[in-house]
C-alpha cells in the first residue's frame, strides 16, 4: 500500500513493493507489467515508476530490454568453498530448496589428470558418477564424481541419489574433507549446456576439487574423490573459505 506524506519517497514505496513480489512470485526471466499498467496500478506518473524501476535495475532485480520490457533477472546464489563443503548444505542454509538427478554411474579406466589426482595408475578402475544438481528448481551445476573402486566396492550399487559424501560417511564410515579447489572459467562442454539450461555461448564455473580422508594427515593424505564441477556462472559467486 503506497503512502503518501509519510516520509518515504513514494518510488521508493513502489520499489519496496516490487521487490517482495519479484522475491516471492516471480522467477528468474519473467516479464514484468508494462510500465503503463504498473503506473495505473499504484496511480502515479510514468516517471515516479521509472525511478523505482531504476532502482531495482541497479541492484540487480531487473534488467530492461529495449522494445520488450523489464525481466526479472537470476539473483547470484552465494556458494561457499571450504574444507567441508556440502552442496545440499550449502544452500538449504541459504534458504534455497535442493533437488538432484544421478545423470550416470559407470565404471571407467582412470587416465591423465582423474588418474594423477587419485594417485592411480593409468587404466586403473575408477567408479564415475555424474549429477544434476538443482536449486530451487533450476539447474544449477553438474557434478561428476570420481573414486576409486579398490576402495567403494558396491557404490555404484548402494548410491541412488541425494548427498554421495553422507553416503560414504554412513556406509564406509569416512567423512571427507576438501584438500584442493582450482577455480576457471570456459564455455560448456559435451551436454553441460543442455542440462544447465544455458546458452552454448555463455561461461561456466569449472572447479575441480580433489577430497581426502579427514584425519589423515599429510604428508599421508589419501585422496578418497575426485570431482569436477561446473556451475552456472551468471546464478552463483564463490565464497572461498580455508
Amino acid at each position: 500500500m503506497i503512502q503518501r506524506g509519510n516520509g518515504e519517497a513514494v518510488y521508493r514505496q513502489i520499489q519496496r513493493e516490487l521487490e517482495a513480489e519479484i522475491r516471492n512470485l516471480h522467477r528468474p526471466h519473467d516479464l514484468l507489467p508494462a510500465e503503463t499498467l504498473l503506473a495505473e496500478r499504484f496511480g502515479v506518473n510514468r516517471h515516479t515508476l521509472r525511478r523505482a524501476l531504476d532502482g531495482l535495475v541497479s541492484q540487480g532485480w531487473i534488467e530492461r530490454r529495449h522494445g520488450l520490457g523489464s525481466y526479472v533477472l537470476d539473483r547470484p546464489i552465494e556458494y561457499n568453498i571450504g574444507q567441508r563443503t556440502r552442496f545440499t548444505e550449502n544452500l538449504e542454509a541459504l534458504g534455497c530448496k535442493t533437488g538432484s538427478t544421478v545423470l550416470r554411474k559407470l565404471r571407467v579406466a582412470a587416465q591423465g589428470g582423474v588418474a594423477r589426482k587419485l594417485q592411480l595408475e593409468d587404466g586403473e578402475p575408477v567408479f564415475w558418477i555424474e549429477t544434476l544438481r538443482l536449486a530451487d528448481g533450476i539447474p544449477f551445476c553438474v557434478i561428476s564424481h570420481y573414486l576409486p573402486v579398490s576402495l567403494f566396492p558396491g557404490l555404484l550399487d548402494d548410491y541412488t541419489g541425494g548427498s554421495l559424501h553422507d553416503l560414504i560417511e554412513s556406509a564406509y564410515g569416512w567423512r571427507l574433507r576438501r584438500s584442493e579447489s582450482l577455480v576457471s572459467a570456459s564455455l560448456p562442454q559435451g551436454d553441460d549446456a543442455r542440462l544447465l539450461g544455458m546458452p552454448a555461448t555463455e561461461p561456466v564455473m569449472r572447479v575441480k576439487s580433489v577430497n581426502v580422508r579427514e584425519g589423515d594427515a599429510h604428508p599421508a593424505e589419501l585422496p578418497i574423490e575426485y570431482a569436477l564441477t561446473r556451475l552456472r556462472a551468471d546464478r552463483m559467486q564463490l565464497r572461498i573459505t580455508p
